[in-house]
């Protein structure tokens, strides 16, 4: 419930009932946070992912934020080392994810895993480049119409911030995609030095209900492999691939660019790890995944701390060459 409540007083403001009485607060109150009026607080990033840290305990306050602004403009309070503390920790413990499931790869594999920056690949061009300014823009007017308690402008806002961030991520993923294929064809063929298998006839496909088993173990096993849970990852496909055994034989594959995430196992996927959050993609994903992997919220939180630790340390050695 409170976390219902959190959402709806972002999306129309504490007073949405007309029935809160203003409290007179200031910035430095104990029960305001620092790290929202410093310009993030992660409670808000993680939201109904696996990193969820719940609603902030403390007041989040744009009318509170402007204040703070205006007097750390003076030079009288900052609190932008509190955050940078936090994002640096944040940011290590996803570090530490990424090269605990590295070693959970065969030597070869995690050397491949890190050949490819997903993060100087679909961030460094001029068209994404763009579009994560615009995205900055329309977050600051998202906050400047809930400052003015301007719910309609609001809700408008937010809907084209979405509608950027969505062709931002399809953008990102074409961007992933075309390094994929280039990676992929310097795979080598599967079965390229068996002989041929002998022409064996098709069986039926599944029944709707062993398809649809196939089909939640196929999901729970791109879950898995996304949050580096390699292992568990691979017993769900095998789990997928034997019940497919059960009803159908596939015909070998001779192309490699015609499989998919559910065709192989999750130790012949290829797997490419995400240097912004520490998920595992696989070179066999498909565009639609990709864009997935970039608009979720998880990506979403981690793209928005690093931008912002950059900021803040800017910020301080701008400061120290004034």
């Amino acid at each position: 419930m409170d976390a219902i409540r959190k959402q709806l007083d972002v999306l129309m403001g504490a007073n949405r009932n007309g029935d809160v009485r203003e409290v007179d607060r200031k910035y430095f109150d104990r029960d305001v946070c620092r790290l929202f009026l410093a310009g993030l607080c992660p409670h808000d990033l993680f939201q109904l992912t696996k990193m969820d840290l719940g609603p902030c305990p403390k007041v989040h306050s744009l009318q509170l934020r402007k204040e703070y602004e205006e007097i750390k403009a003076k030079g009288l309070h900052n609190f932008d080392r509190d955050l940078e503390d936090l994002i640096e920790r944040l940011i290590v413990e996803c570090e530490r994810k990424i090269q605990r499931a590295l070693k959970r790869l065969e030597s070869d594999d995690a050397k491949a895993a890190i050949a490819i920056s997903v993060s100087e690949v679909t961030t460094q061009t001029p068209e994404v480049l763009d579009l994560s300014k615009q995205i900055k823009e329309k977050l600051k007017e998202v906050d400047d119409f809930d400052l003015d308690g301007k719910s309609d402008n609001k809700i408008r806002a937010q809907e084209a911030l979405e509608e950027l961030r969505t062709k931002r991520a399809d953008k990102q993923a074409t961007l992933l995609l075309d390094a994929f294929n280039i990676d992929r064809a310097s795979l080598p063929q599967p079965h390229m030095n068996h002989p041929p298998l002998a022409p064996v006839p098709l069986l039926n496909p599944p029944d709707p209900r062993t398809q649809e088993m196939i089909n939640e173990k196929l999901k729970k096993a791109e879950d898995l492999g996304e949050q580096g849970m390699i292992d568990e990852a691979q017993k769900a496909l095998e789990e997928a691939e034997a019940l497919k055994k059960l009803c159908a034989r596939q015909e070998p594959a001779t192309d490699s660019s015609k499989y998919t995430a559910a065709d192989v196992r999750i130790t012949d996927q290829k797997l490419r790890v995400c240097d912004i959050c520490g998920a595992f993609l696989s070179v066999y994903d498909s565009d639609r995944r990709l864009a997935d992997h970039f608009g979720g919220k998880l990506h979403l939180g981690y793209m928005q701390i690093r931008e912002k630790l950059i900021e803040l340390q800017v910020l301080v050695i701008f400061s120290i060459l004034q």
